[in-house]
């Protein structure tokens, strides 16, 4: 469904078809054998096919009587951040009577096996992170009606896009380290191809290009602590000055760029800050306490849902990024050396 169109309804159906509403409803219920033609229960289905209809499935279901359930497709669960997005959205599902699968891509990203034998014969709709965007094209979750977390709402294969601000949350990081007199930054960026990623290199880059005399050097990691430690470490130990503040795209890259700063014998904050993306139970457990962006993933899991139901609905989402907070604590100060 594009964005802005009108949901065509059963009537438009019954029209296109030539026949009575309660004839559309007979033959899309799989109820028409008996009572309809072959060849008008064809004319019906093909002006179904034609019109993109699908039936009100919160409707239908709620006559029913049965559960109704959505996949969340996410990628590997190797955060709390995804268990938190499952919670809620099953917080909200629950009371409209739907389950939620979760199905985590075996590999974090990438296809995965399929867990249905017809992922449309027993699904209603599904929730997918851009990260899992394979996953979800290797199950044929984009023909099911679809709702795309942490993806481009201009380029979304979903009939609604949910985002945290991410934007603002770069923006935030690097305003707090601009103010504090940073200039020499280094980005640990996820090397993981994904537009959510793509958006926090942007702004940064946006953000520190408009200060003069400042510089920045990106190296790419996998969003595991020893290959962030590893990059880390390379990128410190490079000739020339070395960067005041590493600026991470997550909380677990930011826990690598901490061990490769202690190899080196540095120490955070007096000789470098650090700062992270997420605001994981990890962020609090390491030492200095990490400066983060807080993301309320059970918020973006709940307005997710919230989204697939006015899908299934015809009703249009609520529009507007979910807001995010820096948190500052103790692994930002200002730099030793100007």
């Amino acid at each position: 469904m594009a964005h802005g169109s009108t949901r065509p309804t059963s009537r438009d159906v019954a029209q296109a078809a030539g026949v009575s509403q309660a004839a559309v409803s007979l033959v899309l219920g799989e109820k028409w054998r008996g009572r309809v033609s072959e060849a008008t229960a064809e004319r019906v289905r093909e002006a179904a096919r034609e019109l993109g209809y699908r039936p009100n499935l919160a409707a239908r279901n709620l006559r029913l009587g049965h559960t109704r359930t959505v996949l969340l497709v996410v990628p590997a669960l190797t955060t709390e951040f995804f268990a938190g997005v499952y919670t809620g959205a099953a917080r909200i599902a629950a009371h409209h009577g739907f389950g939620v699968v979760l199905y985590p891509s075996p590999e974090g990203i990438g296809p995965a096996r399929d867990p249905f034998a017809s992922a449309q014969a027993a699904l209603d709709g599904v929730i997918a992170s851009s990260m899992a965007a394979d996953a979800l094209t290797a199950i044929r979750g984009d023909q099911l009606p679809l709702v795309m977390l942490d993806s481009d709402p201009d380029g979304s294969l979903g009939a609604a896009t949910v985002n945290l601000d991410i934007t603002d949350g770069v923006r935030q990081v690097a305003d707090h380290l601009l103010r504090l007199g940073h200039r020499r930054f280094l980005h640990l960026a996820a090397d993981v191809p994904s537009w959510t990623f793509d958006v926090r290199a942007d702004e940064l880059a946006t953000r520190i290009g408009e200060v003069p005399g400042t510089s920045l050097l990106t190296v790419r990691a996998p969003i595991s602590i020893d290959g962030a430690r590893t990059a880390a470490e390379t990128a410190l130990s490079a000739k020339g000055p070395r960067p005041t503040a590493i600026v991470c795209d997550d909380d677990k890259l930011a826990a690598g760029a901490y061990k490769a700063v202690r190899r080196l014998d540095l120490r955070i904050p007096d000789d470098i800050s650090v700062t992270g993306l997420d605001d994981l139970a990890l962020a609090t457990a390491i030492d200095p306490e990490l400066t983060t962006v807080r993301l309320d993933a059970e918020l973006f899991g709940e307005r997710g849902m919230q989204a697939l139901l006015a899908v299934l609905e015809g009703r249009e989402p609520e529009e507007g990024d979910i807001p995010v907070e820096l948190v500052v604590r103790g692994s930002t100060a200002p730099p030793s050396t100007p």
